[in-house]
């Protein structure tokens, strides 16, 4: 029987908060809602990251299938990348099929959904359209909806505030947003909810990830980065704030509306080890250096531009030199290699560490030959196995071949090795950008440890998000074992009253639901939209919107 769908995304939020936190009576919305339904661990993509996750969350496939690995896709023959929008999805998601079934839907800031899809009802597009902060009408199906949101909302911002370098002050501000960031989606989902009767409602709210990466030390006495001072209840006052919303969206639901709380990935401490894996591909031979200063400088004058110039000038800058911010953060990343005498290389990103091999045509200076491709891997695989700190730890805790994890036609997209750090006592560890020759391991110093994005954040993403399932058709079961980010569409679409495609790479969760799961072969199978890139004009506005961020 179909029921109508309340589906609630909370970015990083984690089962090792919550479920404290509900025992101790600070979350009780979500406490009821674990009491009266099921829930659990879900295990997110690899990497953890907000893109490949959430859109494997709404298609229930992996990145190989759906195409969306990362922010960045790498453009073929070079070593440039270029921005990831919706368009690159090629799987159906939640609301698609939904819509092609005649029930209408409202989709309200899911990641990875610019630009937003002419669904059976209302979108209003993730925060990785080409804009610095807020929404503008391109945000909107249909455009017709925008005046609305204005009159209900004003601005309904996204991380209004740049997280490369928190200064004092800055935690202040930032919670400020983020707790009015909260309160501004819930307006507006909420208005949505009153407007009509939909079949399927999804927002998502990202204030628990950003929370997470800039105020866990305050939160955590066991970081070895803890600071005792004000903001050591910041992150219970987001989730505090999140329980909130939660229960006025259930009051504004249809009744007998099936419920589901979900997360791509969760969240824990970053620690003192820093990692620089280009630095231990040079001690293995696998990586040379260049001689000049070339990469040192570039990081130096982008480190210090970020740091001098007010967010509103760097982004007037990005736009009118975009050319020339490219370049230097192309050198940033990874000019100081010679690839000449380079085998492998990593983009060395604190949340999706990887390698890529430098192969010939494939990479523009590549030189490892096609017939040497496994032999070469096989080497990096042991240099990264073998790699200890001086106390005998790990560094490394497991190294996998891109096609052990994904499966489908974009497989080559991915980089041809994803590696998950060790933890050190619990806590992450950091991987930061080489700038040439040094110490492959170093410890965090002190004036590193409130850094931000790019630099060693305090909090960082953990492979276990979590589900809640209440409401109509969910059988009250209390724990379940750890479900699979790609099993969340096809329960949805059980509890939707919809058959389940046999294409798809997850299962219901059958033992939370009330119905047995109906199958059938995927009908939208092969309907995949062509990739709209964004153009120069979109592309200068999204660079500035991700540097004033800090992801860039």
């Amino acid at each position: 029987m179909a029921a109508p769908l309340l589906v609630i995304g909370l970015d990083g939020a984690t089962l090792d908060l919550v479920r404290p936190w509900v025992e101790a009576g600070r979350l009780p919305v979500l406490g009821k809602l674990m009491r009266q339904g099921a829930w659990g661990r879900l295990r997110s993509t690899i990497p953890a990251a907000t893109f490949p996750a959430w859109t494997s969350l709404v298609t229930g496939v992996n990145p190989g299938r759906h195409g969306v690995l990362d922010f960045t896709q790498r453009i073929p023959g070079t070593y440039r990348v270029r921005f990831v929008n919706g368009s690159y999805r090629q799987a159906p998601a939640v609301w698609t099929r939904l819509s092609r079934a005649g029930r209408r839907v409202a989709v309200v800031t899911v990641p990875a959904t610019y630009p937003p899809e002419p669904v059976a009802g209302v979108m209003v597009s993730g925060f990785e359209s080409p804009l610095t902060a807020t929404i503008d009408g391109s945000f909107v199906h249909p455009r017709s909806f925008y005046p609305e949101l204005r009159r209900l909302v004003g601005r309904l911002p996204f991380g209004d505030f740049q997280q490369f370098s928190p200064g004092p002050g800055w935690h202040e501000r930032a919670l400020e947003s983020l707790l009015d960031g909260i309160a501004r989606r819930t307006v507006l989902a909420r208005a949505l909810l009153a407007r009509e009767r939909w079949d399927a409602l999804m927002v998502v709210y990202g204030a628990s990830d950003t929370v997470a990466h800039h105020f866990w030390r305050f939160h955590d006495p066991c970081s070895p980065r803890h600071v005792s001072g004000p903001f050591a209840d910041a992150i219970g006052r987001v989730y505090e704030a999140l329980d909130a919303a939660i229960a006025t969206l259930v009051a504004a639901a249809p009744e007998h509306s099936a419920v589901a709380v979900v997360s791509d990935h969760g969240s824990g401490g970053a620690g003192e080890r820093v990692v620089h894996l280009n630095r231990r591909l040079a001690e293995c031979g696998l990586l040379a250096f260049r001689r000049d200063t070339g990469q040192r400088v570039a990081s130096l004058l982008r480190a210090g531009a970020l740091r001098a110039v007010p967010i509103p000038l760097q982004a007037r800058l990005l736009r009118r030199v975009p050319a020339a911010a490219g370049r230097v953060e192309g050198m940033h990343r990874l000019g100081g290699i010679d690839w000449g005498r380079t085998l492998a290389y990593s983009e060395e990103l604190d949340y999706h560490p990887h390698v890529w091999l430098n192969l010939s045509g494939r990479e523009p200076s590549g030189i490892v030959a096609p017939a040497a491709y496994e032999a070469t891997r096989a080497r990096v695989i042991t240099a990264l196995a073998d790699w200890h700190d001086g106390s005998g730890r790990p560094v490394v805790r497991r190294v996998w071949r891109r096609e052990e994890i994904y499966r489908g036609p974009f497989v080559d997209r991915a980089p041809d090795l994803l590696l998950e750090l060790a933890l050190v006592d619990g806590y992450s560890s950091s991987c930061l950008p080489s700038d040439g020759p040094g110490p492959a391991l170093r410890p965090l110093l002190a004036a590193e440890y409130g850094a931000g994005r790019g630099r060693g954040m305090n909090g960082a993403h953990r492979p276990e998000g979590l589900f809640v399932l209440a409401g109509a058709g969910v059988r009250p079961t209390g724990e379940l074992p750890t479900a699979d980010i790609v099993d969340v569409l096809p329960t949805l679409l059980t509890l939707a009253g919809m058959e389940v495609p046999l294409e798809l790479d997850g299962r219901p969760v059958t033992v939370a639901l009330a119905e047995t799961p109906r199958f059938a072969a995927d009908p939208l199978a092969g309907d995949s939209p062509n990739p709209a890139p964004f153009d120069a004009t979109e592309t200068r506005e999204l660079a500035a919107r991700l540097a004033a961020l800090g992801y860039l």
